[in-house]
């Protein structure tokens, strides 16, 4: 299979459409799935599965999936998304996660966001970028300082995490802010 990538000094971001999803899904067994997508147990097995089976895509909305790979060791270290993609208002929510733990707190996020950005504008068409980052994620709340997202305010009880409610802040970035 033939992917689109974005490239860094140090990494591949490698993209998976949904018709990709279904393709490896269907093409492939739960092996090859679970190398191909990184996953490291038969629970994230299963969740991608669900998801391929419900389908990623609904009625004006899409996702934009990129598998965050380190050059160097060719592992998938993370993704990156832009999911709740409202093609016709061209604003996207911006999801993104380190998995391999020795990757955390050296900038691959930092550099993994900076492509990912400025495809969402250019390549997508985005107007408007949204992140929901816990209100207790320092990194993440560091990192939209970092790509001059605005606060737009604060979700009480937001997400329900490991048998807790947690709250968000809301952060967008516009087209125009560039």
């Amino acid at each position: 299979m033939n992917f689109e990538t974005l490239e860094t000094d140090r990494l591949i971001l490698r993209k998976l459409s949904p018709s990709d999803f279904t393709r490896i899904f269907e093409n492939y067994s739960q092996e090859e799935i679970m190398e191909l997508l990184g996953h490291t147990s038969e629970e994230e097995y299963i969740q991608e599965q669900i998801k391929c089976q419900k389908g990623y895509t609904t009625y004006n909305r899409s996702v934009e999936h990129f598998q965050i790979i380190d050059k160097k060791s060719m592992n998938i270290i993370g993704s990156c998304k832009f999911h709740n993609w409202y093609l016709d208002h061209k604003r996207a929510e911006l999801g993104y996660a380190i998995t391999n733990e020795d990757f955390k707190g050296i900038g691959i996020m930092s550099e993994t966001l900076k492509p990912l950005i400025e495809y969402g504008f250019s390549i997508m068409g985005l107007h408007r970028i949204e992140a929901y980052v816990g209100s207790n994620n320092i990194p993440s709340l560091k990192l939209m300082e970092k790509f001059n997202f605005i606060k737009e305010g604060y979700l009480r009880q937001h997400y329900f995490i490991d048998g807790n409610f947690e709250d968000s802040v809301l952060f967008s970035k516009l087209s125009t802010d560039l």
